[in-house]
């Protein structure tokens, strides 16, 4: 039995390494690519390692005065954080209620939220769009950051694990006389750190890579994100593959730095995350 146990993880492992490599090739292919001459790029055979090491590409990213590389940094960053802060809040408030608060026709409410699952996001592109429209957001940063704030799957996600937060840590403080919200700031909150970061980490990754939503509110080269900024330079550098991998691999470093600082947290969050209830 051990030897069967002992092969099954080996076989396992094997597993997991070829399908890690494949996962890391077009990383390991954007990066060699972007610390090469323009000629080198489009070579064939594909060479991984570049016969001429060169940082040119990442500074004419920078340089070009027709695509503001910085500024779309700068949207990106800024719409993702500000979405991501206000999501949290909305969920956490929404899944504090769904799992703590007891009115009538709760469990309706919620299973109905949950059933809006199956419908396709595309479908409320229009109607989405025509309410931006109607309050003047288009072009703007609040289109960008308020819509998909109340998200179905984080009040999915932060209700499960506050279910799984002991009651009676809640009825102690309403026994000091703690009110519904100090129990929800101050004691489920903080208890329910792993799971903020874990939703946190999902919706911040969303939002950065999120690319038809911002090209269809946005008009102005000033008011793109990254993503969208991405494809106007292949126009722009009449795909210069060099230069847009070079800036790829710069609009890939937050999310990268993101995910090492909050890796501690996913695995905790997800698995106290379980189907209660």
């Amino acid at each position: 039995m051990k030897n069967e146990d002992k092969m099954s993880k080996r076989i396992s492992l094997i597993f997991l390494c070829v399908m890690a490599l494949f996962w890391i090739l077009p990383l390991l292919w954007v990066i060699s690519t972007s610390l090469k001459p323009e000629s080198q790029a489009i070579s064939w055979p594909i060479r991984w390692i570049p016969e001429t090491l060169t940082f040119q590409n990442y500074v004419d990213v920078f340089m070009r005065d027709d695509v503001p590389v910085l500024r779309w940094f700068w949207n990106s960053f800024f719409v993702a954080t500000v979405h991501t802060m206000l999501m949290l809040l909305v969920n956490s408030m929404s899944a504090y209620a769904f799992s703590r608060l007891h009115f009538r026709g709760r469990d309706v409410l919620f299973w109905s939220l949950m059933g809006t699952m199956m419908i396709p996001p595309v479908m409320n592109l229009v109607p989405l769009y025509g309410l931006i429209s109607n309050l003047g957001w288009v072009n703007n940063y609040a289109a960008l950051i308020f819509p998909g704030l109340a998200s179905v799957f984080g009040i999915f996600l932060l209700r499960q694990f506050f279910i799984g937060i002991p009651v009676e840590l809640e009825e102690a403080a309403r026994i000091d006389g703690a009110s519904a919200f100090f129990i929800y700031w101050r004691i489920i909150l903080p208890l329910a750190k792993p799971a903020l970061v874990v939703l946190a980490l999902f919706t911040f990754m969303a939002n950065w890579n999120d690319y038809l939503w911002p090209l269809i509110v946005t008009s102005s080269t000033e008011m793109r994100t990254l993503p969208v900024g991405l494809a106007i330079m292949q126009g722009t550098f009449n795909i210069q593959f060099a230069k847009l991998m070079a800036a790829t691999v710069l609009s890939a470093i937050p999310v990268i730095i993101l995910f090492v600082f909050a890796q501690k947290f996913i695995v905790k969050g997800i698995a106290m995350t379980g189907i209660k209830g």
